[in-house]
């Protein structure tokens, strides 16, 4: 698995990796139950999302409202999640190289990547507590006609936020890193300083070399004010 430390802005650094979009294949040490069918749910929603966003953003007209809708929603779902992803694909992973700017030492990248997972982990142990708070708490809606949305919505955020917690802690505990350092990389620190149509060329030039097909979206959300 490759993993990049992007540069974000001074002294700023954010973890990317690119995945493939099949959901993930069922753990053997996991009892089926309802989490293992969570996990299966979530996991082939987020494939769908991916696939919607390789689609692009052009709605075909024979498409109807509720299509186009629905194909809109997993392409947000996909590019406002895709952080995540790095930790769910990592937690299967012994074995990873990560890719730092070749004018940072290799020592304070390894601490850079560790103090992020150490966050990622604390993060999610926190969202994991309040959603599964806000989900017994749903509970209440369960007399209510119709699906219990709210429900729903708390167990997948549970799902989400477990599983980046477990990849997290993966990658600080198990996982064996290799570095490489990369002069794309600190190509990247410049263009937060560059005008709109120049700072794009220098971030696509970067994508291309590197063979990131998502790094200019994740440059944009990340490093430049909306």
């Amino acid at each position: 698995m490759d993993v990049y430390l992007v540069p974000i802005g001074r002294e700023r650094y954010e973890l990317y990796c690119e995945v493939p979009d099949e959901p993930d294949p069922p753990e053997s040490d996991e009892p089926a139950g309802f989490v293992s069918r969570m996990k299966q749910r979530f996991s082939a929603m987020l494939a769908e999302a991916e696939r919607e966003r390789r689609r692009g953003h052009v709605d075909p007209p024979t498409r109807g409202v509720l299509a186009r809708f629905k194909a809109r929603t997993l392409r947000y779902v996909a590019e406002s999640i895709a952080e995540q992803r790095l930790l769910w694909h990592l937690r299967r992973q012994n074995d990873a190289c990560l890719f730092f700017p070749d004018d940072l030492e290799e020592s304070r990248a390894r601490t850079l990547l560790r103090r992020q997972l150490g966050r990622d982990f604390d993060r999610h142990r926190f969202w994991l507590i309040v959603d599964s708070i806000g989900f017994v708490a749903s509970g209440a809606l369960f007399f209510l006609p119709g699906p219990n949305i709210v429900a729903y919505y708390f167990a997948f955020r549970m799902v989400g936020h477990y599983l980046s917690m477990r990849g997290a802690r993966q990658g600080l505990d198990v996982v064996q890193w290799t570095g490489e350092r990369s002069a794309p990389l600190s190509e990247l620190r410049q263009a937060e300083h560059l005008e709109g149509p120049e700072r794009d060329r220098r971030v696509h030039d970067v994508a291309e070399a590197l063979k990131l097909e998502h790094l200019v979206k994740f440059f944009e959300r990340t490093a430049i004010p909306s």
